[in-house]
């Protein structure tokens, strides 16, 4: 049955690539039910937010051919026979003796120490693969090492070495070029094909092995070292005898590629060879892959070689972090997906990656900005609920809170993300108290159980102990501050009263809200329900003053939690004493 691009009322990115994904698939093969999409990543590391956009932009829209009914596969190349290229820092027990690794495939490097996987490349693609599924990410997942190491790709490789001098003459146009009287221009590299080209020894360009021999665009690893430090110095098409000799060891031997299955396609061979193999219809890129001269231009050229076409390929933009700083001093590297989501939802996580174009960058807060981003959420959700959100806003909101294959696990009862977070730093890790104030919030309809809050109270209960400084959380005082207490003035001790007078009929979340707020509006004469517009500006200044006293009163700090959650938490008999009562 062909596929025919279907239209929806959404005209959101994701629709937009869904419909242009679905036309090209018809125009290439009529008929063919299975559409692919894919994305590369790279173990060599921790795979940090940035690379989670290489994962989500394709996902969205193989989600969205999905929900029309279509099939399509979302294909993930782990990049696991790459090289190990250098020793990363902030990895716990990795230290520069692991520099003796350098060279080898990713999957021939020991695991960091205490890691329960085999090697270097399965400890940080199963955390990846972990991550995935709790964001709820449908994938067919692809070893390169495996694919390689398994005789897969044996007739693309002896394709490549007969055509290499067609390879070698397209990427002869984006080679370094001599300029008159200056020294050597190179175009930038990215970092698959810094991978590629560090440590292959002297005679070796970052797009192949190229010398006295010739040029050949595949690299043996070493059957002694298992290194990379590799140059090829004779090939035969007819009998596909190799010699290569290792730059690092001195090791050299002749092999039959035919049979041989210890190396690989330079990157700007591989990339298109893996688009023709699997007939990849839409593939992301990042900005460093798309610039001119790079692996996207360059492979739109190679791919014909091996008889397939480049993919629709829109260039992604840079990942940010909020509060990044503070979370490279401890950790030594960038956040993980699984660094996100121990502190929101991934609800919320898929939200940040659907609701911008491939192209626009964004951030993602580890610091305060948290707060804001969650009370945004909220309230496009409840948009949603009562039919007011904008149509794009909407297709973001349902690209984040459910796949074709159903809705994501959510919070029952989902609290305000800041109202936890205090909770959660006043509590202290005291669950029972944590209930009773949340219990407290909505007396009319109180928490039952501390689960029908999670596991966003878990979320923000982790970023409270991992991303606020100690000296930034909130302790209550044991004893009234006494000395202060002496020194108010009549109208201090006055708005003290008015709130302790009101404590008990307002003790809820709402109720207190009014009330601290309404204090000041008594005080200069007005009716506590009064509305902004209603009052004169110098109400404002008096209710900043009236909470520095009451958080001073408090937590001996001027700021703090918002105080009708930091009143809940304290508890009314607490606050009565340090009042002054």
């Amino acid at each position: 049955m062909p596929i025919v691009a279907q239209s929806t009322e959404t005209t959101d990115w994701v629709s937009r690539f869904a419909d242009e994904v679905i036309e090209e698939s018809e125009r290439r093969a009529p008929g063919k039910p299975v559409v692919v999409v894919a994305s590369g990543l790279s173990p060599s590391g921790p795979i940090h937010l940035g690379n989670l956009r290489e994962v989500m932009t394709p996902h969205l829209v193989a989600d969205e051919i999905r929900r029309r009914g279509h099939q399509v596969r979302h294909l993930i190349s782990w990049d696991d026979y790459d090289r190990y290229r250098k020793v990363p820092a902030g990895i716990a027990g990795v230290d520069e003796s692991w520099a003796e690794h350098i060279g080898k495939p990713l999957t021939s490097v020991p695991a960091p120490p205490g890691s329960a996987h085999p090697n270097w490349a399965e400890h940080f693609k199963a955390a990846m693969v972990e991550s995935l599924a709790e964001l709820g990410v449908e994938f067919d997942g692809i070893s390169q090492t495996r694919q390689y190491t398994s005789g897969v790709y044996r007739e693309q490789i002896l394709h490549a070495m007969r055509h290499r001098g067609d390879i070698d003459a397209i990427l002869d146009q984006y080679r370094t070029k001599k300029a008159p009287a200056k020294k050597q221009q190179q175009k930038p590299l990215d970092e698959a094909e810094l991978e590629a080209a560090e440590g292959s020894g002297a005679a070796a360009e970052d797009d192949g092995s190229s010398g006295s021999a010739g040029y050949f665009p595949y690299k043996p690893y070493c059957g002694n070292c298992e290194k990379d430090f590799t140059t090829v110095t004779a090939y035969d098409d007819d009998s596909t005898e190799l010699t290569y000799v290792c730059d690092s060891c001195g090791f050299s031997e002749t092999v039959r590629l035919n049979e041989f299955n210890r190396g690989k396609l330079v990157w700007k061979v591989d990339w298109p060879m893996r688009w023709a193999y699997e007939g990849v219809i839409f593939e992301p890129s990042g900005v460093d892959h798309s610039s001119p001269g790079s692996s996207f231009q360059v492979g739109g050229q190679i791919v014909g070689i091996f008889g397939g076409k480049q993919p629709i390929g829109p260039m992604y933009a840079f990942v940010g972090i909020s509060g990044m700083a503070k979370m490279s001093s401890s950790k030594g590297g960038v956040p993980t997906p699984a660094d996100a989501l121990k502190i929101m939802e991934p609800q919320l996580l898929r939200w940040l990656y659907a609701r911008r174009r491939p192209n626009q960058s964004f951030k993602i807060a580890f610091d305060q900005e948290i707060q804001r981003l969650y009370d945004e959420w909220d309230k496009l959700d409840a948009k949603v609920t009562d039919g007011s959100a904008l149509p794009a806003d909407a297709a973001a909101h349902s690209r984040a809170v459910r796949t074709a294959g159903g809705e994501l696990p959510r919070t029952p009862r989902p609290l305000p993300y800041r109202t936890l977070a205090s909770v959660a730093d006043i509590t202290a890790g005291h669950q029972d108290q944590a209930l009773r104030i949340l219990s407290e919030l909505d007396p009319g309809n109180p928490l039952g159980t501390l689960d029908e809050a999670r596991p966003r109270f878990d979320r923000a209960e982790a970023w409270i102990n991992t991303h606020v400084p100690a000296d930034q959380r909130t302790v209550v005082r044991d004893e009234p501050d006494a000395e202060l207490l002496k020194s108010l003035d009549e109208a201090s001790q006055q708005s003290l009263r008015l709130l302790l007078d009101g404590l008990a009929e307002n003790w809820s979340l709402d109720g207190l809200t009014h009330l601290v707020y309404g204090v000041p509006k008594v005080q200069a004469g007005f009716s506590p329900d009064a509305t902004p517009k209603e009052l004169p500006p110098e109400i404002k200044t008096a209710q900043r003053t009236f909470f520095a006293l009451l958080y001073h009163l408090l937590v001996g700090r001027d700021t703090g939690p918002r105080l009708p959650t930091l009143l809940l938490a304290v508890g009314q008999e607490r606050v009565r004493s340090l009042l002054g009562e």
